[in-house]
């Protein structure tokens, strides 16, 4: 099945009076690598996580930048789905995104690899395959997605 993002799948979605739209987040990081921590605010002030080195690669409590990588794509991923199903005429009554941000070890360093979206929606009047065409459409309109392109990005789609 082949559908089309309709046109302008983010065009008119509430009163926005500006065509550009800043967001920031910000670190303050103390120490070296191994045994430093940083800490993340997002210009919001909606969010503020420690995160370190151990956060990051040995599981210990906290944030790291792969999983805010995953929050992100997650919520804009699911959002972009609303719109596409909404703008076809079929509103969502729920959707709920999973996304995992693949992290291994690339040479000295390390690389995110793949990233997998998983999506389940509640959603009248569509089939699974038709589900499974309106989330790859909000897939390649998703501007996270889109800003992700260098990695791969796997998708899966369930409809509950």
């Amino acid at each position: 099945m082949t559908l089309k993002a309709p046109q302008g799948a983010f065009n008119n979605v509430g009163a926005m009076a500006n065509d550009t739209i800043l967001r920031t987040a910000s670190v303050a990081w103390t120490g070296d690598v191994a045994r430093g921590h940083g800490e993340i605010t997002t210009g919001s002030g909606k969010v503020a996580a420690s995160y370190s080195f151990g956060t990051r690669f040995s599981g210990d409590p906290g944030t790291n930048p792969e999983e805010l990588l995953a929050a992100s794509h997650a919520a804009c991923f699911a959002m972009a789905t609303s719109a596409v199903l909404t703008r076809a005429g079929h509103a969502p009554a729920s959707l709920s995104c999973t996304a995992t941000v693949h992290l291994d070890r690339k040479g000295e360093g390390f690389a995110v690899t793949k990233i997998e979206l998983a999506i389940t929606g509640h959603v009248d009047g569509v089939s699974s395959e038709e589900f499974a065409g309106y989330a790859e459409v909000a897939e390649a309109s998703c501007p996270i997605s889109n800003a992700l392109r260098a990695v791969p990005i796997e998708l899966t789609s369930t409809l509950g």
